[in-house]
């Protein structure tokens, strides 16, 4: 258990759950269910029942290091690693890498975005605890598979070789989020799995494939070996961080790897995303409208989201598939067939007010 190690990812700015998720506010922070606990307490929670508390590292901005240390004060400030600037998840993956190896050359990682929902927890770390073995014996690129449910256009999906054993198959191909039509073949053919973005793998093995296939970024931070868990680690990734390229784990290293395999898992899981996946795991009433912490009449509607701050009341007449939310004095009415749009909304409204409202 001592050499299990967990990377919990939790920088980015959510902006397709504006406006409830703000660049000061992230969706990480926020209590969506009215539970008492945000999405990263949640995922700190879950993860902490398997991996000592002091192996647990959270990678975020920098603009939000106090919010970690106010809603996880059980991690000290050492456990908090911070992006200087937003370089997507490889370069975010490399730097929690060096560091835990700079601590413990023979470390198993466990590498999870901040703000997924998992309904069966047991399950759900009954598998992880799995993939942390496996890693441990074999050199090898894990990453969790979930058996769709549904043709999903909101997921990437992972494609599998026959064979295998336990429930870990070699990786044949990955494939980014599909159309609603390719989406109904992989669904239907029973050999593709959602792509839950969690990865597992030894420190050693996650480093020798930066070198292989991101050797820039690899080559950069060899730079530093000897400053990780220093007190020259902070000048050395606020130099360095900002050169790194932006790119994704998935397309850096995991569509490229050999080494790739994929652990298939059931625990009842959802990325949230955005409104619809809320919509989609949220209580209904007989008229298929989802209401979080708020109170509503619905007037001849239904399928709708509403989401209001400060247990508001609102009246709904006459709207079908809408998202109706609402958080300090911001409103947004948006179909939900068009909730892509969030972000070119977020973006108009930058350039006609400025970014008081972001």
């Amino acid at each position: 258990m001592e050499d299990n190690y967990c990377i919990i990812m939790g920088g980015g700015i959510g902006s397709r759950f504006w406006p409830f998720s703000r660049e000061d506010r992230p969706k990480q922070f926020l209590d969506f269910f009215g539970i008492g606990r945000s999405l990263i307490q949640q995922t700190f929670d879950r993860f902490n029942q398997i991996i000592p508390t002091e192996n647990i590292y959270i990678a975020t901005n920098k603009n939000y290091a106090a919010l970690v240390k106010e809603q996880l004060p059980e991690i000290k400030d050492n456990q908090i690693l911070l992006e200087p600037t937003r370089r997507n998840t490889a370069p975010c993956i490399a730097y929690s890498a060096y560091r835990i190896q700079a601590i413990n050359p023979k470390a198993n990682i466990v590498v999870t975005p901040a703000d997924h929902l998992i309904l069966d927890e047991q399950n759900f770390l009954k598998n992880i605890q799995k993939g942390l073995n496996f890693v441990a014996k074999f050199p090898s690129l894990l990453t969790l598979g979930v058996k769709p449910n549904r043709p999903e256009t909101g997921y990437g999906y992972i494609q599998t070789q026959e064979g295998g054993t336990d429930n870990i198959q070699k990786v044949k191909a990955f494939t980014e989020k599909p159309n609603y039509e390719l989406a109904k073949v992989f669904f239907e053919s029973g050999e593709f799995f959602w792509n839950s973005g969690i990865f597992i793998w030894n420190a050693q093995t996650i480093l020798d494939a930066f070198h292989k296939y991101l050797p820039n970024i690899a080559n950069r931070m060899d730079q530093g070996l000897n400053v990780f868990n220093t007190s020259g680690e902070a000048d050395f990734i606020k130099e360095h961080y900002p050169m790194f390229q932006n790119i994704s784990i998935d397309y850096g290293i995991m569509e490229k790897a050999e080494n790739v395999y994929m652990l298939m898992a059931d625990f009842g899981w959802s990325d949230l995303g955005t409104w619809g996946s809320l919509y989609d795991i949220s209580e209904k009433d007989e008229n298929q409208n989802a209401v979080l912490k708020c109170k509503s009449l619905f007037v001849e509607s239904e399928n709708n989201l509403l989401t209001l701050a400060g247990n508001k009341m609102a009246v709904v007449q006459g709207l079908s598939d809408y998202i109706i939310a609402e958080s300090d004095g911001i409103l947004l009415i948006c179909k939900k067939s068009d909730e892509q749009r969030i972000k070119q909304f977020v973006a108009d409204i930058a350039m006609k007010y400025g970014e008081e409202y972001l």
